[in-house]
Formats: structure tokens, sequence, C-alpha cells
């Protein structure tokens, strides 16, 4: 679970930064954001 959990959070935070390169600020900073709270690094959702 904890694998699935690291891919899900770097997926979102790519899409985020992907997001803010294309000009799209709120949409970026919300996935990053989500991104770092769902890795077992941050705030899990899932604990």
């Amino acid at each position: 679970m904890e694998l699935l959990l690291w891919i899900l959070a770097v997926i979102l935070v790519v899409s985020g930064i992907v997001a803010l390169v294309r000009g799209q600020v709120l949409w970026g900073v919300v996935l990053v954001i989500v991104g770092l709270l769902v890795g077992p690094g941050g705030v899990s959702l899932f604990t």
C-alpha cells in the first residue's frame, strides 16, 4: 500500500508542476499540496 501511495503522490506532484508551467497556478498548487498530503512522508489520508 505504501508503494501505491508513493506512486500516486509522485503523479500528483508532477501533474501539479506541469499545470504550473502551463500557467494554471491554482490547479497546480492544489495538485502539489494534495500530492504532498497523500504521500507516506506527509499526512497520509488513508491512515
